[in-house]
Protein backbone atom coordinates (compact mmCIF):
# COMPACT_ATOMS: atom_id res chain seq x y z
CA UNK A 1 0.00 0.00 0.00
CA UNK A 2 1.08 3.54 -0.32
CA UNK A 3 0.66 6.76 0.85
CA UNK A 4 1.10 10.98 0.10
CA UNK A 5 2.09 13.89 2.15
CA UNK A 6 2.17 17.29 1.06
CA UNK A 7 4.24 19.43 3.31
CA UNK A 8 3.77 23.35 3.10
CA UNK A 9 3.87 23.84 -0.65
CA UNK A 10 3.82 26.97 -1.87
CA UNK A 11 3.34 27.40 -6.07
CA UNK A 12 3.28 30.94 -7.72
CA UNK A 13 2.35 31.89 -11.53
CA UNK A 14 5.02 33.02 -13.77
CA UNK A 15 3.38 36.48 -13.69
CA UNK A 16 4.00 36.06 -9.84
CA UNK A 17 0.75 35.97 -8.81
CA UNK A 18 0.61 33.29 -5.53
CA UNK A 19 -1.54 30.06 -6.50
CA UNK A 20 -0.74 27.99 -3.83
CA UNK A 21 0.03 28.97 -0.33
CA UNK A 22 1.00 26.21 2.60
CA UNK A 23 -0.85 23.88 1.44
CA UNK A 24 -0.11 20.64 3.90
CA UNK A 25 -2.48 17.13 3.23
CA UNK A 26 -2.15 13.82 4.10
CA UNK A 27 -3.72 10.49 2.29
CA UNK A 28 -3.25 7.95 4.13
CA UNK A 29 -3.19 4.02 2.88
CA UNK A 30 -6.27 3.32 1.36
CA UNK A 31 -8.03 6.31 1.60
CA UNK A 32 -10.19 7.89 -0.83
CA UNK A 33 -9.91 11.55 -0.53
CA UNK A 34 -11.84 13.76 -2.84
CA UNK A 35 -10.18 17.47 -3.66
CA UNK A 36 -12.53 20.09 -4.20
CA UNK A 37 -12.56 24.02 -4.56
CA UNK A 38 -13.64 26.79 -6.86
CA UNK A 39 -12.38 26.51 -10.51
CA UNK A 40 -8.61 28.14 -10.61
CA UNK A 41 -7.31 27.41 -7.02
CA UNK A 42 -4.69 24.95 -8.19
CA UNK A 43 -6.40 21.61 -7.35
CA UNK A 44 -4.65 20.50 -11.21
CA UNK A 45 -1.54 21.98 -10.28
CA UNK A 46 -1.22 20.50 -6.79
CA UNK A 47 -1.90 17.15 -8.44
CA UNK A 48 0.76 17.69 -10.67
CA UNK A 49 3.17 18.51 -8.39
CA UNK A 50 2.48 15.60 -6.17
CA UNK A 51 3.15 13.74 -9.73
CA UNK A 52 6.15 15.33 -10.04
CA UNK A 53 5.42 17.25 -13.17
CA UNK A 54 5.56 20.53 -11.51
CA UNK A 55 8.74 21.56 -8.81
CA UNK A 56 6.97 23.19 -6.02
CA UNK A 57 8.58 26.51 -5.09
CA UNK A 58 8.30 25.28 -1.37
CA UNK A 59 7.33 23.01 0.39
CA UNK A 60 8.46 19.18 -0.47
CA UNK A 61 6.41 15.79 -1.35
CA UNK A 62 6.33 12.65 -0.08
CA UNK A 63 4.75 9.25 -1.06
CA UNK A 64 5.18 5.35 -0.89
CA UNK A 65 3.95 2.55 -3.67
CA UNK A 66 3.88 2.98 -7.24
CA UNK A 67 1.61 5.77 -8.85
CA UNK A 68 -0.67 5.57 -11.66
CA UNK A 69 -1.82 9.08 -12.76
CA UNK A 70 -4.94 10.32 -14.59
CA UNK A 71 -4.57 13.63 -16.14
CA UNK A 72 -6.98 16.12 -17.14
CA UNK A 73 -6.59 15.99 -20.85
CA UNK A 74 -7.66 12.61 -20.78
CA UNK A 75 -10.94 12.81 -22.53
CA UNK A 76 -9.86 15.64 -25.32
CA UNK A 77 -7.24 13.90 -26.85
CA UNK A 78 -7.74 14.44 -30.57
CA UNK A 79 -4.31 14.00 -32.14
CA UNK A 80 -3.09 10.85 -33.73
CA UNK A 81 -2.36 8.64 -30.33
CA UNK A 82 -3.38 5.12 -30.63
CA UNK A 83 -5.10 3.41 -28.11
CA UNK A 84 -1.49 1.47 -27.47
CA UNK A 85 -0.01 4.63 -27.03
CA UNK A 86 -2.81 5.73 -24.53
CA UNK A 87 -2.48 2.69 -22.49
CA UNK A 88 1.30 2.74 -22.50
CA UNK A 89 1.26 6.29 -21.14
CA UNK A 90 -0.52 5.04 -18.00
CA UNK A 91 1.73 1.94 -17.78
CA UNK A 92 4.34 1.78 -15.24
CA UNK A 93 7.67 2.84 -16.20
CA UNK A 94 9.06 -0.33 -16.99
CA UNK A 95 6.53 -1.09 -19.05
CA UNK A 96 6.83 2.70 -20.59
CA UNK A 97 10.39 2.34 -21.29
CA UNK A 98 10.25 -1.29 -23.32
CA UNK A 99 7.86 0.03 -25.57
CA UNK A 100 9.20 3.19 -26.57
CA UNK A 101 12.76 0.90 -27.04
CA UNK A 102 10.33 -1.83 -28.94
CA UNK A 103 9.30 1.40 -30.86
CA UNK A 104 12.57 2.53 -31.69
CA UNK A 105 14.21 -0.38 -32.74
CA UNK A 106 11.20 -1.38 -35.36
CA UNK A 107 11.47 2.26 -36.74
CA UNK A 108 15.21 1.81 -37.39
CA UNK A 109 14.24 -2.18 -39.17
CA UNK A 110 11.87 -0.75 -41.79
CA UNK A 111 14.31 2.11 -42.46
CA UNK A 112 17.77 0.51 -42.78
CA UNK A 113 16.98 -3.18 -41.17
CA UNK A 114 21.09 -3.85 -40.77
CA UNK A 115 22.15 -6.77 -38.60
CA UNK A 116 22.85 -4.45 -35.52
CA UNK A 117 19.01 -2.67 -35.54
CA UNK A 118 18.11 -6.57 -35.64
CA UNK A 119 20.16 -7.39 -32.77
CA UNK A 120 18.51 -4.01 -30.99
CA UNK A 121 15.07 -5.12 -32.21
CA UNK A 122 15.82 -8.81 -30.64
CA UNK A 123 17.17 -7.41 -27.20
CA UNK A 124 13.93 -4.87 -27.04
CA UNK A 125 11.42 -7.68 -27.69
CA UNK A 126 13.68 -9.96 -24.17
CA UNK A 127 13.63 -6.34 -22.09
CA UNK A 128 9.76 -6.47 -23.27
CA UNK A 129 9.07 -9.97 -22.21
CA UNK A 130 11.53 -9.25 -18.74
CA UNK A 131 9.40 -6.43 -17.94
CA UNK A 132 6.25 -8.71 -17.72
CA UNK A 133 4.60 -6.65 -20.66
CA UNK A 134 3.01 -9.49 -22.43
CA UNK A 135 1.15 -9.75 -19.17
CA UNK A 136 0.66 -6.29 -19.29
CA UNK A 137 -1.19 -7.14 -22.76
CA UNK A 138 -3.58 -9.86 -21.36
CA UNK A 139 -5.01 -6.93 -19.17
CA UNK A 140 -4.50 -4.28 -21.88
CA UNK A 141 -7.05 -6.99 -23.44
CA UNK A 142 -9.50 -6.75 -20.21
CA UNK A 143 -9.10 -3.10 -20.60
CA UNK A 144 -10.45 -2.89 -24.12
CA UNK A 145 -12.97 -5.32 -23.82
CA UNK A 146 -14.58 -3.82 -20.79
CA UNK A 147 -14.38 -0.38 -22.38
CA UNK A 148 -14.67 -0.66 -25.71
CA UNK A 149 -16.10 -4.11 -25.87
CA UNK A 150 -13.10 -5.35 -28.73
CA UNK A 151 -10.20 -7.25 -27.74
CA UNK A 152 -6.93 -5.59 -27.38
CA UNK A 153 -5.49 -6.98 -30.77
CA UNK A 154 -8.20 -5.26 -32.84
CA UNK A 155 -8.17 -1.87 -30.66
CA UNK A 156 -4.28 -1.19 -30.25
CA UNK A 157 -3.94 0.64 -33.56
CA UNK A 158 -7.53 2.54 -33.42
CA UNK A 159 -6.55 6.62 -32.98
CA UNK A 160 -7.74 7.44 -30.06
CA UNK A 161 -10.07 11.05 -31.84
CA UNK A 162 -11.88 8.04 -32.70
CA UNK A 163 -12.96 7.46 -29.26
CA UNK A 164 -15.57 9.10 -27.57
CA UNK A 165 -14.55 11.44 -24.50
CA UNK A 166 -16.30 8.78 -22.09
CA UNK A 167 -14.66 5.88 -23.67
CA UNK A 168 -10.98 7.75 -23.67
CA UNK A 169 -11.92 7.82 -19.84
CA UNK A 170 -13.06 4.47 -19.18
CA UNK A 171 -10.08 2.61 -21.32
CA UNK A 172 -7.54 4.63 -18.37
CA UNK A 173 -9.45 3.84 -15.63
CA UNK A 174 -9.52 0.36 -16.56
CA UNK A 175 -5.69 -0.02 -16.94
CA UNK A 176 -5.27 2.37 -13.67
CA UNK A 177 -7.49 0.26 -11.26
CA UNK A 178 -6.36 -3.37 -12.66
CA UNK A 179 -2.73 -2.37 -13.32
CA UNK A 180 -0.20 -2.43 -9.92
CA UNK A 181 0.08 1.25 -8.77
CA UNK A 182 -1.11 1.39 -5.20
CA UNK A 183 -1.62 4.85 -5.61
CA UNK A 184 -3.90 7.06 -7.92
CA UNK A 185 -4.26 10.61 -8.92
CA UNK A 186 -7.49 11.09 -11.02
CA UNK A 187 -8.27 14.13 -11.98
CA UNK A 188 -11.73 14.50 -13.06
CA UNK A 189 -12.14 10.84 -13.57
CA UNK A 190 -15.97 10.91 -14.32
CA UNK A 191 -16.02 13.75 -16.84
CA UNK A 192 -17.34 12.24 -20.10
CA UNK A 193 -18.53 9.36 -18.45
CA UNK A 194 -22.22 8.38 -19.30
CA UNK A 195 -24.00 7.40 -15.69
CA UNK A 196 -23.68 3.74 -15.84
CA UNK A 197 -20.20 4.05 -15.82
CA UNK A 198 -20.14 6.82 -13.65
CA UNK A 199 -21.47 3.84 -11.49
CA UNK A 200 -19.72 1.11 -12.28
CA UNK A 201 -16.47 3.92 -10.91
CA UNK A 202 -18.46 4.44 -7.89
CA UNK A 203 -18.23 1.07 -7.22
CA UNK A 204 -14.64 0.58 -7.97
CA UNK A 205 -13.00 3.24 -6.26
CA UNK A 206 -14.97 2.37 -3.15
CA UNK A 207 -13.60 -1.76 -3.45
CA UNK A 208 -10.25 -0.82 -4.67
CA UNK A 209 -7.87 -1.26 -1.93
CA UNK A 210 -5.76 1.29 -3.74
CA UNK A 211 -4.83 4.91 -2.13
CA UNK A 212 -6.63 7.80 -4.30
CA UNK A 213 -6.71 11.43 -4.47
CA UNK A 214 -9.03 12.41 -6.87
CA UNK A 215 -10.69 15.85 -8.44
CA UNK A 216 -14.62 15.48 -9.22
CA UNK A 217 -17.49 18.05 -8.93
CA UNK A 218 -20.04 15.67 -9.08
CA UNK A 219 -22.07 15.47 -5.73
CA UNK A 220 -23.63 11.97 -6.15
CA UNK A 221 -19.40 10.39 -6.86
CA UNK A 222 -18.08 12.96 -4.29
CA UNK A 223 -20.80 11.74 -1.36
CA UNK A 224 -20.35 7.52 -2.57
CA UNK A 225 -16.70 7.42 -2.91
CA UNK A 226 -14.87 10.24 -0.93
CA UNK A 227 -14.10 9.23 2.87
CA UNK A 228 -12.74 12.52 3.36
CA UNK A 229 -12.88 15.71 1.64
CA UNK A 230 -10.01 18.68 0.79
CA UNK A 231 -10.73 22.01 0.07
CA UNK A 232 -8.50 24.28 -2.03
CA UNK A 233 -9.91 27.70 -0.61
CA UNK A 234 -8.57 30.91 -2.43
CA UNK A 235 -6.77 33.75 -0.84
CA UNK A 236 -5.03 37.04 -1.63
CA UNK A 237 -1.82 35.11 -0.71
CA UNK A 238 -2.78 31.59 -2.36
CA UNK A 239 -5.14 29.28 -2.38
CA UNK A 240 -4.72 27.23 1.20
CA UNK A 241 -5.96 23.96 2.57
CA UNK A 242 -8.20 22.22 5.06
CA UNK A 243 -10.10 18.82 5.30
CA UNK A 244 -13.84 17.71 6.44
CA UNK A 245 -12.83 14.74 7.99
CA UNK A 246 -16.45 12.62 6.93
CA UNK A 247 -18.41 12.26 4.18
CA UNK A 248 -19.99 14.59 1.35
CA UNK A 249 -23.63 14.78 2.83
CA UNK A 250 -22.16 16.61 6.49
CA UNK A 251 -19.22 19.15 4.33
CA UNK A 252 -21.87 21.75 3.55
CA UNK A 253 -22.59 22.48 7.16
CA UNK A 254 -18.99 21.90 7.76
CA UNK A 255 -18.17 24.35 5.46
CA UNK A 256 -20.30 26.95 7.16
CA UNK A 257 -19.58 26.38 11.04
CA UNK A 258 -15.96 26.33 9.83
CA UNK A 259 -16.25 29.91 8.17
CA UNK A 260 -18.56 31.21 11.07
CA UNK A 261 -15.92 29.95 13.17
CA UNK A 262 -12.95 31.59 11.22
CA UNK A 263 -15.55 35.05 10.92
CA UNK A 264 -15.63 35.08 15.19
CA UNK A 265 -11.91 34.28 15.34
CA UNK A 266 -10.65 37.32 13.32
CA UNK A 267 -13.30 39.27 14.98
CA UNK A 268 -11.99 39.10 18.81
CA UNK A 269 -8.48 39.29 16.69
CA UNK A 270 -9.43 42.45 15.34
CA UNK A 271 -11.22 43.63 19.08
CA UNK A 272 -7.98 42.67 21.18
CA UNK A 273 -5.70 44.30 18.38
CA UNK A 274 -7.85 47.67 18.87
CA UNK A 275 -7.87 47.59 22.34
CA UNK A 276 -3.90 46.75 22.49
CA UNK A 277 -3.12 50.14 20.25
CA UNK A 278 -5.31 51.94 22.15
CA UNK A 279 -3.76 51.12 25.58
CA UNK A 280 -0.43 51.75 23.97
CA UNK A 281 -1.61 55.16 22.97
CA UNK A 282 -2.88 55.85 26.35
CA UNK A 283 -0.02 54.54 28.15
CA UNK A 284 2.24 56.60 25.95
CA UNK A 285 0.81 59.70 27.30
CA UNK A 286 0.62 58.93 30.38
CA UNK A 287 4.24 58.69 30.50
CA UNK A 288 5.02 61.65 29.33
CA UNK A 289 3.75 63.09 32.41
CA UNK A 290 3.95 60.29 34.61
CA UNK A 291 8.02 58.22 34.94
CA UNK A 292 6.19 55.83 36.72
CA UNK A 293 4.02 54.53 33.73
CA UNK A 294 7.12 54.15 31.67
CA UNK A 295 7.34 50.31 32.53
CA UNK A 296 3.85 49.58 31.92
CA UNK A 297 4.25 51.69 28.46
CA UNK A 298 7.08 49.45 27.53
CA UNK A 299 5.63 46.22 28.80
CA UNK A 300 2.06 46.88 26.36
CA UNK A 301 4.58 48.37 23.64
CA UNK A 302 5.56 44.43 23.94
CA UNK A 303 2.75 42.91 24.09
CA UNK A 304 0.89 44.95 21.22
CA UNK A 305 4.60 43.87 18.85
CA UNK A 306 4.04 40.26 19.94
CA UNK A 307 0.54 40.11 19.27
CA UNK A 308 0.80 41.35 15.73
CA UNK A 309 4.18 39.38 14.96
CA UNK A 310 1.79 36.21 15.96
CA UNK A 311 -0.46 37.28 13.48
CA UNK A 312 -4.27 37.27 12.59
CA UNK A 313 -5.85 33.75 12.59
CA UNK A 314 -6.64 32.52 9.38
CA UNK A 315 -8.99 34.99 6.78
CA UNK A 316 -12.39 33.36 5.76
CA UNK A 317 -12.20 32.26 2.40
CA UNK A 318 -13.43 34.49 -0.25
CA UNK A 319 -16.90 33.24 -1.66
CA UNK A 320 -17.15 32.87 -5.34
CA UNK A 321 -20.13 35.14 -6.86
CA UNK A 322 -20.81 34.05 -10.57
CA UNK A 323 -23.82 35.54 -12.10
CA UNK A 324 -24.48 34.48 -16.04
CA UNK A 325 -27.03 36.99 -17.40
CA UNK A 326 -27.83 34.44 -20.64
CA UNK A 327 -30.57 36.55 -22.58
CA UNK A 328 -31.03 34.66 -25.55
CA UNK A 329 -34.46 36.36 -28.44
CA UNK A 330 -37.69 35.36 -29.67
CA UNK A 331 -37.99 33.48 -32.12
CA UNK A 332 -40.17 31.19 -34.32
CA UNK A 333 -42.52 28.53 -32.66
CA UNK A 334 -40.96 25.64 -33.42
CA UNK A 335 -37.19 25.75 -32.97
CA UNK A 336 -36.37 22.19 -34.43
CA UNK A 337 -38.00 20.05 -36.88
CA UNK A 338 -36.46 16.59 -37.47
CA UNK A 339 -38.01 14.41 -40.25
CA UNK A 340 -36.43 10.77 -40.78
CA UNK A 341 -33.21 12.25 -39.46
CA UNK A 342 -30.63 9.60 -39.27
CA UNK A 343 -27.15 10.07 -38.20
CA UNK A 344 -25.05 7.82 -40.46
CA UNK A 345 -23.78 4.26 -38.64
CA UNK A 346 -25.18 5.58 -35.59
CA UNK A 347 -28.66 5.91 -34.97
CA UNK A 348 -31.74 4.86 -36.50
CA UNK A 349 -34.02 7.43 -38.28
CA UNK A 350 -36.11 9.81 -35.93
CA UNK A 351 -38.26 12.57 -35.88
CA UNK A 352 -38.53 15.25 -33.56
CA UNK A 353 -40.11 18.63 -33.00
CA UNK A 354 -38.46 21.23 -30.19
CA UNK A 355 -40.46 23.98 -29.51
CA UNK A 356 -39.10 28.17 -28.42
CA UNK A 357 -38.53 27.93 -25.20
CA UNK A 358 -37.97 24.38 -24.00
CA UNK A 359 -35.43 22.59 -21.81
CA UNK A 360 -34.25 19.45 -23.98
CA UNK A 361 -32.09 17.15 -21.94
CA UNK A 362 -30.59 14.41 -24.28
CA UNK A 363 -29.52 11.43 -22.69
CA UNK A 364 -27.48 7.96 -23.66
CA UNK A 365 -24.29 5.81 -23.31
CA UNK A 366 -21.68 7.24 -24.70
CA UNK A 367 -20.63 6.63 -28.55
CA UNK A 368 -24.52 6.57 -29.47
CA UNK A 369 -24.08 9.94 -31.15
CA UNK A 370 -25.31 12.68 -28.86
CA UNK A 371 -22.83 14.91 -29.67
CA UNK A 372 -23.13 14.60 -33.47
CA UNK A 373 -26.52 15.32 -33.09
CA UNK A 374 -26.12 18.69 -31.09
CA UNK A 375 -23.08 19.14 -33.59
CA UNK A 376 -25.52 18.88 -36.40
CA UNK A 377 -27.75 21.33 -34.71
CA UNK A 378 -24.56 23.77 -33.93
CA UNK A 379 -24.24 23.99 -38.13
CA UNK A 380 -27.37 25.13 -38.92
CA UNK A 381 -29.15 21.68 -39.65
CA UNK A 382 -29.01 20.03 -43.13
CA UNK A 383 -29.10 23.28 -45.38
CA UNK A 384 -28.73 26.18 -42.89
CA UNK A 385 -29.49 29.38 -44.50
CA UNK A 386 -27.22 32.52 -43.46
CA UNK A 387 -28.87 33.39 -40.16
CA UNK A 388 -28.22 29.68 -38.91
CA UNK A 389 -24.66 30.11 -38.78
CA UNK A 390 -23.78 29.35 -34.98
CA UNK A 391 -22.34 32.24 -33.55
CA UNK A 392 -18.63 31.64 -32.20
CA UNK A 393 -15.42 31.31 -33.38
CA UNK A 394 -15.97 27.53 -34.23
CA UNK A 395 -17.25 25.93 -37.24
CA UNK A 396 -18.57 22.68 -36.52
CA UNK A 397 -17.81 19.57 -38.49
CA UNK A 398 -19.84 18.05 -40.59
CA UNK A 399 -21.90 15.27 -39.46
CA UNK A 400 -23.03 12.73 -41.97
CA UNK A 401 -26.80 12.02 -42.07
CA UNK A 402 -29.58 11.28 -43.68
CA UNK A 403 -33.48 12.76 -43.43
CA UNK A 404 -33.81 16.38 -42.68
CA UNK A 405 -33.44 18.81 -39.60
CA UNK A 406 -34.08 22.12 -39.70
CA UNK A 407 -34.27 25.43 -37.42
CA UNK A 408 -36.80 27.74 -37.20
CA UNK A 409 -36.58 31.30 -38.27
CA UNK A 410 -34.60 33.30 -35.72
CA UNK A 411 -32.41 30.62 -34.22
CA UNK A 412 -28.92 30.99 -34.00
CA UNK A 413 -27.56 27.97 -32.48
CA UNK A 414 -24.66 29.00 -29.67
CA UNK A 415 -22.52 25.96 -29.00
CA UNK A 416 -20.58 24.55 -26.32
CA UNK A 417 -18.42 22.19 -27.19
CA UNK A 418 -17.52 19.42 -24.82
CA UNK A 419 -13.49 19.43 -25.61
CA UNK A 420 -13.24 23.35 -25.10
CA UNK A 421 -11.53 23.30 -28.76
CA UNK A 422 -11.09 27.38 -29.55
CA UNK A 423 -7.81 27.51 -32.10
CA UNK A 424 -8.98 31.29 -32.31
CA UNK A 425 -8.73 32.23 -29.11
CA UNK A 426 -5.14 30.53 -28.13
CA UNK A 427 -2.87 32.87 -27.45
CA UNK A 428 -4.63 35.68 -26.02
CA UNK A 429 -5.64 37.02 -22.85
CA UNK A 430 -9.45 37.26 -21.78
CA UNK A 431 -9.83 40.78 -21.46
CA UNK A 432 -7.94 40.96 -25.36
CA UNK A 433 -10.58 38.07 -26.66
CA UNK A 434 -13.63 40.76 -25.19
CA UNK A 435 -12.19 43.96 -26.39
CA UNK A 436 -11.51 43.11 -29.46
CA UNK A 437 -14.81 41.13 -30.57
CA UNK A 438 -15.23 38.99 -33.75
CA UNK A 439 -17.87 38.75 -35.95
CA UNK A 440 -21.07 38.13 -33.55
CA UNK A 441 -19.49 39.71 -30.68
CA UNK A 442 -19.14 43.16 -30.05
CA UNK A 443 -15.92 44.37 -28.67
CA UNK A 444 -16.09 46.00 -24.98
CA UNK A 445 -14.06 48.65 -23.88
CA UNK A 446 -11.53 47.47 -21.06
CA UNK A 447 -13.76 48.36 -18.08
CA UNK A 448 -16.68 46.74 -19.33
CA UNK A 449 -15.15 43.70 -20.19
CA UNK A 450 -13.05 43.51 -16.70
CA UNK A 451 -16.61 43.73 -15.13
CA UNK A 452 -18.44 40.96 -17.42
CA UNK A 453 -15.59 38.82 -16.55
CA UNK A 454 -15.71 39.86 -12.60
CA UNK A 455 -19.45 38.16 -12.86
CA UNK A 456 -18.06 34.91 -14.25
CA UNK A 457 -15.26 34.86 -11.30
CA UNK A 458 -12.42 35.43 -13.60
CA UNK A 459 -11.47 39.09 -12.85
CA UNK A 460 -8.06 37.81 -11.25
CA UNK A 461 -7.01 35.91 -14.60
CA UNK A 462 -8.04 38.67 -17.00
CA UNK A 463 -4.66 38.67 -18.37
CA UNK A 464 -4.11 35.10 -18.39
CA UNK A 465 -4.26 33.30 -22.04
CA UNK A 466 -7.05 30.95 -23.01
CA UNK A 467 -5.33 27.98 -22.59
CA UNK A 468 -3.39 28.65 -19.62
CA UNK A 469 -6.79 28.45 -17.95
CA UNK A 470 -7.90 25.48 -15.88
CA UNK A 471 -10.76 23.46 -17.60
CA UNK A 472 -13.66 24.86 -15.20
CA UNK A 473 -11.99 28.59 -16.45
CA UNK A 474 -12.50 27.79 -19.87
CA UNK A 475 -15.97 26.32 -19.48
CA UNK A 476 -17.15 29.39 -17.75
CA UNK A 477 -15.10 31.48 -20.36
CA UNK A 478 -16.91 30.07 -23.27
CA UNK A 479 -20.67 30.20 -21.48
CA UNK A 480 -19.82 34.29 -21.25
CA UNK A 481 -18.93 34.54 -24.96
CA UNK A 482 -21.99 32.72 -25.53
CA UNK A 483 -23.75 35.23 -23.25
CA UNK A 484 -22.53 38.07 -25.51
CA UNK A 485 -22.88 36.52 -28.66
CA UNK A 486 -26.42 36.77 -28.76
CA UNK A 487 -27.31 32.91 -29.52
CA UNK A 488 -31.15 32.29 -29.13
CA UNK A 489 -30.65 28.18 -29.29
CA UNK A 490 -28.11 26.95 -26.73
CA UNK A 491 -26.78 23.74 -27.63
CA UNK A 492 -24.66 22.33 -24.52
CA UNK A 493 -22.59 19.02 -24.73
CA UNK A 494 -21.94 18.05 -20.95
CA UNK A 495 -21.62 21.94 -19.76
CA UNK A 496 -20.88 21.09 -15.82
CA UNK A 497 -18.48 18.52 -16.35
CA UNK A 498 -15.50 21.24 -15.79
CA UNK A 499 -17.60 23.67 -13.71
CA UNK A 500 -17.53 23.46 -9.35
CA UNK A 501 -20.58 23.13 -7.72
CA UNK A 502 -21.14 26.79 -7.25
CA UNK A 503 -20.63 27.80 -10.94
CA UNK A 504 -22.81 25.05 -12.17
CA UNK A 505 -25.62 26.59 -10.20
CA UNK A 506 -24.77 29.33 -11.04
CA UNK A 507 -25.56 27.91 -15.07
CA UNK A 508 -28.73 26.68 -13.73
CA UNK A 509 -30.15 29.90 -12.70
CA UNK A 510 -28.61 31.32 -15.79
CA UNK A 511 -30.87 28.56 -18.07
CA UNK A 512 -34.21 29.40 -16.46
CA UNK A 513 -33.80 33.41 -17.04
CA UNK A 514 -33.16 32.11 -20.69
CA UNK A 515 -35.03 33.74 -23.33
CA UNK A 516 -34.57 31.11 -25.84
CA UNK A 517 -34.35 26.84 -26.82
CA UNK A 518 -31.98 24.65 -24.59
CA UNK A 519 -30.60 21.39 -26.26
CA UNK A 520 -27.82 20.13 -23.36
CA UNK A 521 -26.02 16.64 -23.51
CA UNK A 522 -25.52 15.53 -19.62
CA UNK A 523 -24.77 13.23 -17.70
CA UNK A 524 -24.95 14.88 -14.42
CA UNK A 525 -27.51 13.62 -12.64
CA UNK A 526 -28.49 16.77 -10.51
CA UNK A 527 -28.26 19.13 -13.47
CA UNK A 528 -30.65 17.26 -15.83
CA UNK A 529 -33.66 17.62 -13.08
CA UNK A 530 -33.96 21.62 -14.52
CA UNK A 531 -35.37 20.17 -18.07
CA UNK A 532 -38.19 19.01 -19.76
CA UNK A 533 -38.00 16.66 -21.62
CA UNK A 534 -35.75 13.98 -22.06
CA UNK A 535 -34.39 12.60 -25.50
CA UNK A 536 -32.64 9.02 -25.39
CA UNK A 537 -30.43 7.45 -27.65
CA UNK A 538 -31.36 4.04 -26.90
CA UNK A 539 -28.97 0.70 -26.75
CA UNK A 540 -30.99 -0.80 -29.34
CA UNK A 541 -30.27 2.70 -32.33
CA UNK A 542 -33.61 3.85 -31.24
CA UNK A 543 -34.04 7.32 -30.01
CA UNK A 544 -37.07 8.04 -27.96
CA UNK A 545 -38.34 10.54 -25.70
CA UNK A 546 -39.28 9.93 -22.05
CA UNK A 547 -41.07 11.74 -19.23
CA UNK A 548 -38.43 11.14 -16.89
CA UNK A 549 -34.06 10.73 -17.14
CA UNK A 550 -33.64 7.42 -17.88
CA UNK A 551 -29.81 6.86 -17.45
CA UNK A 552 -29.62 2.82 -17.53
CA UNK A 553 -29.00 3.13 -21.74
CA UNK A 554 -26.52 0.17 -22.17
CA UNK A 555 -23.91 0.69 -25.00
CA UNK A 556 -25.00 0.86 -28.44
CA UNK A 557 -25.24 -2.29 -30.34
CA UNK A 558 -23.24 -2.30 -33.25
CA UNK A 559 -20.38 -3.37 -35.29
CA UNK A 560 -16.69 -2.24 -33.88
Amino acid sequence: MGHIDVNSVSFSLPDGRPLLGDVSLRVGEGAKVALIGPNGTGKTTLTRIIAGDLAAHEGAVTRTGGLGVMRQFIGKVRDDTTVRDLLVSVAPERIRTAAEEIDRTETLMMERDSEADQMAYAHALVEWGEARGYEQETLWDQCTTAALGVPYEQAQWRTVRTLSGGEQKRLVLEALLRGPEEVLLLDEPDNYLDVPTKRWLEDALVESPKTVLFISHDRELLDRVATRIATLEPGGAGATLWVHPGRFATYADARADRNARLEGLRRRWDEEHVKLKTLVQTLKVKAKYNDGMSSRYQAAQTRLAKFEQAGPPEETPMTQSVKMRLTGGRTAKRAVVATGLELTGLMKPFDLEVWYGERVAVLGSNGSGKSHFLRLLASGGTDPEREHQPVGDVQPNPVEHSGVVRLGSRVRPGWFAQTHEHPSLLGRTLLEILHRGDEHRAGKPREEAARALDRYGLARSGEQRFESLSGGQQARFQILLLELSGATMLLLDEPTDNLDLQSAEALEEGLDRFEGTVLAVTHDRWFARGFDRFLVFGADGRVYESAEPVWDEGRVVRPR
